[in-house]
């Protein structure tokens, strides 16, 4: 369990700088259906996907750990998680968004709980070699 959880913080953390890079790089073109939505949501994006980036550092210092830190595995799997309930609370009072945002929100509420799950596997893992006997001749 405890290479699952270094596995995917660092997955999670290399997807989430990458991800935060392109809509830097890119603003409104990044963000289904908001080419045309003007220089206040291109500099709003641009300006999260430089947020996003540094959620995606965050997570790849978690996972640079030994062993991987349980409260910062949770902290982080807590914003995810805010994001997804921030996509649901626009979905009540917006309606549906673009089919992808909702593969989005999928993620971003069904991933934290492995997380929370996962989170302490390293320091049990860590905790259970030093406390093992010493075994030799």
């Amino acid at each position: 369990m405890a290479r699952t959880l270094k596995l995917l913080v660092q997955l999670m953390g290399w997807a989430c700088v990458a991800i935060g890079l392109f809509h830097l790089a890119l603003g409104n073109a990044a963000i289904p259906g908001a080419g045309n939505a003007g220089t206040t949501v291109d500099s709003w994006g641009r300006f999260m996907g430089a947020s996003f980036c540094g959620y995606g550092l965050a997570w790849l210092w978690a996972g640079r750990q030994r062993p991987v830190p349980a409260a910062a595995v949770r902290w982080l799997a807590a914003v995810f998680l805010l994001g997804g309930l921030g996509r649901v609370l626009s979905l009540a009072l917006h309606g549906w968004p673009q089919w992808f945002q909702i593969v989005l929100s999928v993620i971003e509420l069904g991933l934290p709980p492995v997380y929370f799950w996962l989170a302490d596997a390293d320091e049990r893992a860590s905790a259970d070699l030093t406390a093992a006997p010493a075994t030799g001749w």
